[in-house]
Protein backbone atom coordinates (compact mmCIF):
# COMPACT_ATOMS: atom_id res chain seq x y z
CA UNK A 1 0.00 0.00 0.00
CA UNK A 2 1.45 3.31 -1.09
CA UNK A 3 0.03 6.65 0.09
CA UNK A 4 0.87 10.14 -1.11
CA UNK A 5 0.00 11.56 2.30
CA UNK A 6 1.95 12.04 5.51
CA UNK A 7 1.82 9.32 8.15
CA UNK A 8 0.26 11.80 10.55
CA UNK A 9 -2.53 12.62 8.12
CA UNK A 10 -3.28 8.95 7.52
CA UNK A 11 -3.45 8.37 11.26
CA UNK A 12 -6.18 11.01 11.47
CA UNK A 13 -8.11 9.26 8.74
CA UNK A 14 -8.04 6.04 10.76
CA UNK A 15 -9.23 7.95 13.83
CA UNK A 16 -12.28 9.11 11.89
CA UNK A 17 -13.13 5.50 11.23
CA UNK A 18 -12.68 4.61 14.88
CA UNK A 19 -15.11 7.38 15.82
CA UNK A 20 -17.79 5.63 13.75
CA UNK A 21 -17.95 8.20 10.98
CA UNK A 22 -19.32 5.85 8.35
CA UNK A 23 -18.55 6.04 4.64
CA UNK A 24 -18.34 3.23 2.14
CA UNK A 25 -15.84 2.30 -0.51
CA UNK A 26 -15.08 -1.20 -1.75
CA UNK A 27 -12.37 -1.53 -4.36
CA UNK A 28 -9.54 -3.99 -5.02
CA UNK A 29 -8.18 -1.81 -7.78
CA UNK A 30 -5.69 0.97 -8.10
CA UNK A 31 -7.79 4.09 -7.66
CA UNK A 32 -5.82 7.18 -8.39
CA UNK A 33 -7.48 9.42 -10.94
CA UNK A 34 -10.41 11.78 -10.84
CA UNK A 35 -12.40 12.84 -13.86
CA UNK A 36 -10.26 14.93 -16.18
CA UNK A 37 -13.09 16.15 -18.37
CA UNK A 38 -12.63 19.86 -18.89
CA UNK A 39 -15.48 22.29 -19.24
CA UNK A 40 -15.64 25.79 -20.62
CA UNK A 41 -17.14 28.01 -17.95
CA UNK A 42 -16.67 31.19 -15.97
CA UNK A 43 -15.65 30.08 -12.51
CA UNK A 44 -16.97 31.88 -9.44
CA UNK A 45 -14.10 33.32 -7.33
CA UNK A 46 -15.11 31.13 -4.36
CA UNK A 47 -14.78 28.02 -6.52
CA UNK A 48 -11.55 29.26 -8.07
CA UNK A 49 -9.95 29.88 -4.69
CA UNK A 50 -10.84 26.41 -3.38
CA UNK A 51 -10.03 24.51 -6.57
CA UNK A 52 -7.88 21.49 -5.79
CA UNK A 53 -5.24 20.06 -8.08
CA UNK A 54 -5.46 16.42 -9.03
CA UNK A 55 -2.03 16.03 -7.45
CA UNK A 56 -3.31 17.27 -4.09
CA UNK A 57 -6.22 14.79 -3.97
CA UNK A 58 -4.44 11.78 -5.37
CA UNK A 59 -4.15 8.50 -3.51
CA UNK A 60 -2.58 5.28 -4.68
CA UNK A 61 -4.22 2.23 -3.10
CA UNK A 62 -3.39 -1.39 -3.69
CA UNK A 63 -5.23 -4.43 -2.34
CA UNK A 64 -7.62 -2.36 -0.26
CA UNK A 65 -11.13 -3.67 0.36
CA UNK A 66 -12.53 -0.91 2.51
CA UNK A 67 -11.20 2.54 3.31
CA UNK A 68 -13.48 4.86 5.23
CA UNK A 69 -12.49 8.40 4.42
CA UNK A 70 -11.11 7.76 0.94
CA UNK A 71 -14.59 8.06 -0.60
CA UNK A 72 -14.21 11.81 -0.43
CA UNK A 73 -10.92 11.75 -2.27
CA UNK A 74 -11.78 9.27 -4.98
CA UNK A 75 -15.34 10.04 -5.98
CA UNK A 76 -15.93 13.73 -6.73
CA UNK A 77 -19.61 13.06 -7.44
CA UNK A 78 -20.39 11.87 -3.89
CA UNK A 79 -19.84 13.96 -0.75
CA UNK A 80 -17.69 16.23 -2.88
CA UNK A 81 -17.60 19.05 -0.32
CA UNK A 82 -15.22 17.35 2.13
CA UNK A 83 -12.22 17.72 -0.19
CA UNK A 84 -12.80 21.44 -0.39
CA UNK A 85 -13.50 21.90 3.29
CA UNK A 86 -10.05 20.39 3.74
CA UNK A 87 -8.64 22.84 1.20
CA UNK A 88 -10.32 25.77 2.95
CA UNK A 89 -8.99 24.67 6.34
CA UNK A 90 -5.51 24.19 4.91
CA UNK A 91 -5.44 27.66 3.36
CA UNK A 92 -6.70 29.37 6.51
CA UNK A 93 -4.13 27.54 8.60
CA UNK A 94 -1.15 28.37 6.37
CA UNK A 95 -1.91 32.10 6.09
CA UNK A 96 -2.53 32.32 9.84
CA UNK A 97 0.82 30.64 10.55
CA UNK A 98 2.63 33.12 8.30
CA UNK A 99 0.97 36.16 9.88
CA UNK A 100 1.65 34.88 13.40
CA UNK A 101 5.29 34.13 12.52
CA UNK A 102 5.90 37.59 11.08
CA UNK A 103 4.09 39.30 13.96
CA UNK A 104 6.30 37.48 16.50
CA UNK A 105 9.39 39.15 15.08
CA UNK A 106 10.55 42.41 16.60
CA UNK A 107 10.93 44.11 13.23
CA UNK A 108 7.84 43.38 11.11
CA UNK A 109 4.12 42.69 11.16
CA UNK A 110 1.70 41.44 8.51
CA UNK A 111 -1.97 41.91 7.66
CA UNK A 112 -4.27 39.96 5.33
CA UNK A 113 -4.84 41.94 2.13
CA UNK A 114 -6.30 39.70 -0.57
CA UNK A 115 -9.84 38.29 -0.27
CA UNK A 116 -8.71 34.83 0.84
CA UNK A 117 -7.07 36.32 3.94
CA UNK A 118 -9.64 38.97 4.82
CA UNK A 119 -12.60 36.58 4.51
CA UNK A 120 -14.05 34.90 7.63
CA UNK A 121 -11.87 32.04 8.85
CA UNK A 122 -14.08 30.26 11.36
CA UNK A 123 -17.16 29.48 9.28
CA UNK A 124 -17.04 28.00 5.79
CA UNK A 125 -20.56 29.25 4.95
CA UNK A 126 -19.63 32.78 6.00
CA UNK A 127 -16.50 32.37 3.86
CA UNK A 128 -18.63 31.52 0.82
CA UNK A 129 -21.06 34.38 1.46
CA UNK A 130 -18.13 36.80 1.67
CA UNK A 131 -17.14 35.84 -1.87
CA UNK A 132 -20.77 36.18 -2.97
CA UNK A 133 -20.64 39.74 -1.66
CA UNK A 134 -17.42 40.36 -3.62
CA UNK A 135 -18.97 38.94 -6.79
CA UNK A 136 -22.14 41.01 -6.38
CA UNK A 137 -20.01 44.12 -5.98
CA UNK A 138 -18.23 43.31 -9.26
CA UNK A 139 -14.94 42.73 -7.45
CA UNK A 140 -14.69 38.96 -7.70
CA UNK A 141 -12.04 38.94 -10.45
CA UNK A 142 -9.69 41.46 -8.84
CA UNK A 143 -6.30 39.93 -8.01
CA UNK A 144 -4.36 41.29 -5.05
CA UNK A 145 -1.50 39.79 -3.02
CA UNK A 146 -2.62 37.81 0.02
CA UNK A 147 -0.55 39.67 2.66
CA UNK A 148 1.17 42.99 3.19
CA UNK A 149 4.25 43.16 5.43
CA UNK A 150 5.19 46.39 7.23
CA UNK A 151 7.94 47.67 9.48
CA UNK A 152 6.83 47.44 13.10
CA UNK A 153 7.09 51.22 13.61
CA UNK A 154 4.15 51.67 11.21
CA UNK A 155 1.87 49.33 13.14
CA UNK A 156 -0.17 51.97 14.99
CA UNK A 157 -0.81 53.93 11.80
CA UNK A 158 -1.96 50.81 9.89
CA UNK A 159 -4.19 49.59 12.70
CA UNK A 160 -5.85 53.00 13.02
CA UNK A 161 -6.49 53.06 9.27
CA UNK A 162 -8.12 49.61 9.40
CA UNK A 163 -10.39 50.74 12.24
CA UNK A 164 -11.50 53.74 10.20
CA UNK A 165 -12.62 51.59 7.26
CA UNK A 166 -14.47 49.03 9.42
CA UNK A 167 -11.72 46.45 9.78
CA UNK A 168 -9.45 44.45 7.49
CA UNK A 169 -12.40 42.51 6.05
CA UNK A 170 -13.39 45.66 4.12
CA UNK A 171 -10.07 46.01 2.27
CA UNK A 172 -11.12 44.10 -0.89
CA UNK A 173 -14.17 46.37 -1.28
CA UNK A 174 -12.11 49.58 -1.35
CA UNK A 175 -10.46 50.75 -4.61
CA UNK A 176 -6.70 50.52 -4.38
CA UNK A 177 -6.21 54.18 -5.19
CA UNK A 178 -7.86 54.82 -1.81
CA UNK A 179 -5.49 52.39 -0.11
CA UNK A 180 -2.24 53.96 -1.30
CA UNK A 181 -1.70 55.43 2.14
CA UNK A 182 -1.03 51.94 3.54
CA UNK A 183 0.30 50.27 0.38
CA UNK A 184 3.10 52.83 0.17
CA UNK A 185 4.23 51.89 3.66
CA UNK A 186 4.48 48.16 2.88
CA UNK A 187 7.92 46.59 2.76
CA UNK A 188 6.67 43.53 0.91
CA UNK A 189 3.54 41.97 -0.58
CA UNK A 190 3.09 38.21 -0.33
CA UNK A 191 1.28 35.63 -2.44
CA UNK A 192 0.61 32.56 -0.25
CA UNK A 193 0.66 28.92 -1.36
CA UNK A 194 0.57 25.71 0.66
CA UNK A 195 1.08 21.98 0.22
CA UNK A 196 0.13 18.92 2.25
CA UNK A 197 3.63 17.53 2.44
CA UNK A 198 6.41 17.18 4.98
CA UNK A 199 9.14 18.80 2.90
CA UNK A 200 12.08 17.02 4.51
CA UNK A 201 10.51 13.60 3.87
CA UNK A 202 9.85 14.13 0.18
CA UNK A 203 11.91 11.61 -1.82
CA UNK A 204 14.01 14.13 -3.77
CA UNK A 205 14.60 16.55 -0.90
CA UNK A 206 18.34 17.39 -0.97
CA UNK A 207 18.75 15.86 -4.45
CA UNK A 208 21.15 18.04 -6.43
CA UNK A 209 20.14 19.62 -9.71
CA UNK A 210 21.78 18.03 -12.76
CA UNK A 211 21.79 18.83 -16.48
CA UNK A 212 18.50 17.74 -18.06
CA UNK A 213 17.90 17.01 -21.74
CA UNK A 214 14.38 18.45 -21.59
CA UNK A 215 15.88 21.71 -20.27
CA UNK A 216 18.48 21.89 -23.04
CA UNK A 217 21.27 20.84 -20.69
CA UNK A 218 20.31 23.33 -18.00
CA UNK A 219 20.23 22.13 -14.36
CA UNK A 220 17.04 20.50 -13.10
CA UNK A 221 15.45 17.23 -12.05
CA UNK A 222 13.39 14.57 -13.85
CA UNK A 223 9.74 15.45 -14.46
CA UNK A 224 8.58 12.85 -11.94
CA UNK A 225 10.82 14.10 -9.13
CA UNK A 226 9.01 14.63 -5.80
CA UNK A 227 10.44 17.56 -3.88
CA UNK A 228 9.40 20.89 -2.34
CA UNK A 229 8.56 23.54 -4.94
CA UNK A 230 7.29 27.10 -4.88
CA UNK A 231 4.23 27.28 -7.13
CA UNK A 232 2.73 30.10 -9.16
CA UNK A 233 -0.20 29.84 -11.58
CA UNK A 234 0.17 31.23 -15.08
CA UNK A 235 -3.13 33.09 -14.67
CA UNK A 236 -1.69 34.95 -11.65
CA UNK A 237 1.57 36.05 -13.25
CA UNK A 238 0.31 39.03 -15.24
CA UNK A 239 -1.97 40.55 -12.54
CA UNK A 240 0.70 40.12 -9.87
CA UNK A 241 3.39 41.70 -12.07
CA UNK A 242 0.99 44.55 -12.87
CA UNK A 243 0.26 45.11 -9.17
CA UNK A 244 3.99 45.08 -8.39
CA UNK A 245 4.77 47.59 -11.15
CA UNK A 246 1.82 49.88 -10.36
CA UNK A 247 2.61 50.06 -6.64
CA UNK A 248 6.39 49.77 -6.59
CA UNK A 249 6.20 47.11 -3.85
CA UNK A 250 8.06 43.80 -4.38
CA UNK A 251 5.98 40.62 -4.32
CA UNK A 252 7.32 37.37 -2.93
CA UNK A 253 5.66 33.96 -3.03
CA UNK A 254 5.66 32.19 0.33
CA UNK A 255 4.90 28.48 0.13
CA UNK A 256 4.05 26.71 3.39
CA UNK A 257 4.66 23.01 3.95
CA UNK A 258 3.85 21.00 7.05
CA UNK A 259 7.33 21.45 8.51
CA UNK A 260 8.79 24.54 6.86
CA UNK A 261 8.16 27.40 4.45
CA UNK A 262 10.03 28.73 1.43
CA UNK A 263 10.04 32.15 -0.22
CA UNK A 264 10.88 33.41 -3.69
CA UNK A 265 10.72 36.86 -5.28
CA UNK A 266 8.31 37.20 -8.19
CA UNK A 267 11.09 38.83 -10.22
CA UNK A 268 13.25 35.75 -9.65
CA UNK A 269 10.40 33.50 -10.78
CA UNK A 270 10.14 35.51 -13.99
CA UNK A 271 13.88 35.24 -14.58
CA UNK A 272 13.86 31.47 -14.12
CA UNK A 273 10.96 31.08 -16.55
CA UNK A 274 12.52 33.43 -19.12
CA UNK A 275 15.83 31.56 -19.03
CA UNK A 276 14.14 28.18 -19.47
CA UNK A 277 15.19 26.86 -16.09
CA UNK A 278 11.58 26.21 -15.08
CA UNK A 279 9.07 24.88 -17.62
CA UNK A 280 5.28 25.10 -17.45
CA UNK A 281 3.26 22.18 -16.10
CA UNK A 282 -0.37 21.48 -16.96
CA UNK A 283 -2.52 20.67 -13.94
CA UNK A 284 -6.13 19.59 -13.69
CA UNK A 285 -8.09 21.55 -11.08
CA UNK A 286 -11.47 20.58 -9.67
CA UNK A 287 -13.76 23.22 -8.17
CA UNK A 288 -16.23 22.60 -5.31
CA UNK A 289 -19.09 22.57 -7.83
CA UNK A 290 -17.47 19.62 -9.59
CA UNK A 291 -16.27 21.35 -12.76
CA UNK A 292 -12.72 20.61 -13.87
CA UNK A 293 -10.37 22.81 -15.84
CA UNK A 294 -6.75 22.58 -16.92
CA UNK A 295 -4.37 25.33 -15.89
CA UNK A 296 -0.71 26.05 -16.42
CA UNK A 297 1.42 26.32 -13.30
CA UNK A 298 5.15 26.73 -12.64
CA UNK A 299 6.77 24.58 -9.96
CA UNK A 300 10.05 26.21 -8.98
CA UNK A 301 12.56 23.92 -7.27
CA UNK A 302 13.16 24.91 -3.68
CA UNK A 303 16.87 25.12 -4.56
CA UNK A 304 16.13 28.53 -6.12
CA UNK A 305 14.14 29.75 -3.11
CA UNK A 306 15.15 30.94 0.34
CA UNK A 307 14.08 29.16 3.51
CA UNK A 308 11.55 31.45 5.13
CA UNK A 309 10.85 29.59 8.35
CA UNK A 310 10.79 26.24 10.12
CA UNK A 311 8.10 24.67 12.27
CA UNK A 312 8.79 24.90 16.00
CA UNK A 313 5.54 23.18 16.90
CA UNK A 314 3.70 20.67 14.74
CA UNK A 315 0.02 21.33 14.01
CA UNK A 316 -2.63 18.81 14.93
CA UNK A 317 -4.95 17.29 12.36
CA UNK A 318 -8.34 16.95 13.99
CA UNK A 319 -11.66 15.63 12.68
CA UNK A 320 -14.50 18.08 12.19
CA UNK A 321 -17.70 18.32 10.18
CA UNK A 322 -20.37 20.70 8.95
CA UNK A 323 -24.01 20.12 8.13
CA UNK A 324 -25.34 21.38 4.81
CA UNK A 325 -28.79 22.86 4.24
CA UNK A 326 -30.22 19.41 3.45
CA UNK A 327 -29.02 17.89 6.69
CA UNK A 328 -26.08 16.15 5.02
CA UNK A 329 -23.06 15.72 7.33
CA UNK A 330 -19.73 16.47 5.67
CA UNK A 331 -16.75 15.32 7.75
CA UNK A 332 -13.28 16.65 7.05
CA UNK A 333 -9.88 16.95 8.69
CA UNK A 334 -8.72 20.42 9.71
CA UNK A 335 -5.44 21.89 10.86
CA UNK A 336 -5.17 23.20 14.40
CA UNK A 337 -2.27 24.93 16.13
CA UNK A 338 1.34 24.66 15.16
CA UNK A 339 3.98 27.36 15.06
CA UNK A 340 6.41 28.69 12.46
CA UNK A 341 9.56 30.67 13.23
CA UNK A 342 11.05 33.04 10.64
CA UNK A 343 14.76 32.26 10.35
CA UNK A 344 17.47 34.90 10.77
CA UNK A 345 18.52 34.86 7.09
CA UNK A 346 14.96 35.58 5.97
CA UNK A 347 14.70 38.49 8.41
CA UNK A 348 17.94 39.94 7.02
CA UNK A 349 16.50 39.66 3.53
CA UNK A 350 13.38 41.56 4.63
CA UNK A 351 15.46 44.30 6.23
CA UNK A 352 17.26 44.88 2.93
CA UNK A 353 14.04 45.49 0.97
Amino acid sequence: MSLLLSDIFWQRIKELKEQSVAFYLHTPYICKKLSSQSQLFIMHPFEQLLSVTKEDIELELRGVREIAWAEFWLNPRRLRGSDFLMRWSQGVWSETRLIEAINKTESFFAIPYGPSGTAPTDDVRAFELYFERLENAGLGKIKRPDLLVFAVQDREFIENFLKQIGGGKELPFIPENSLKVIINKAKLAVECENSLWIAEKMPDFKTLLKPQKRLGGKPGLPKNAVLPTVIIKEEDRAPLKRWQDDNGIPIHIWHVFYDRAYGLALREVERLIKEGLILPTEQTFQAPGGATTKKIIYKVYYHYAYTLGVATEQPKLVPDCIQDKNGHILPYVKFQGGSLEIIREALELLRKL
